[in-house]
């Protein structure tokens, strides 16, 4: 199996409302905002970029607890959002809340 991890930090600006798929498992979609500076090449760049991710099951139960604009660390891997679509979306397998009233929340993919 090749790898395939992503790890992104940023804040939460955009999150569905809850739906439960046809087998019961909850699922929420959201937009992760990233703003940071690193290092290419030896030279300074800035990066903006906005992530789409899904989160199913107990992470999509926390999910709905998240207000907007809270700062957060997500952990996950990258497909197409569908078959016919070559975007690619984040599914998140790890989350966690940097600030706010969260406690975190944290589950591994099995």
């Amino acid at each position: 199996m090749s790898p395939n991890a992503l790890v992104i930090g940023g804040l939460l600006q955009s999150l569905s409302p809850k739906r439960v798929t046809p087998a019961g498992v909850p699922v929420v979609e959201g937009v992760i905002e990233h703003q940071s500076r690193q290092l290419e090449s030896g030279l300074d760049r800035s990066v903006e970029v906005s992530v789409p991710f899904v989160a199913l099951g107990d992470l999509a139960q926390a999910m709905t607890a998240a207000t907007l604009g809270i700062s957060l660390e997500a952990t996950g891997f990258i497909a197409a959002r569908s078959a016919k679509s070559g975007r690619l979306v984040l599914h998140v397998t790890e989350i966690r809340f940097v600030e706010g009233n969260q406690d975190g929340f944290q589950t591994q993919a099995s």
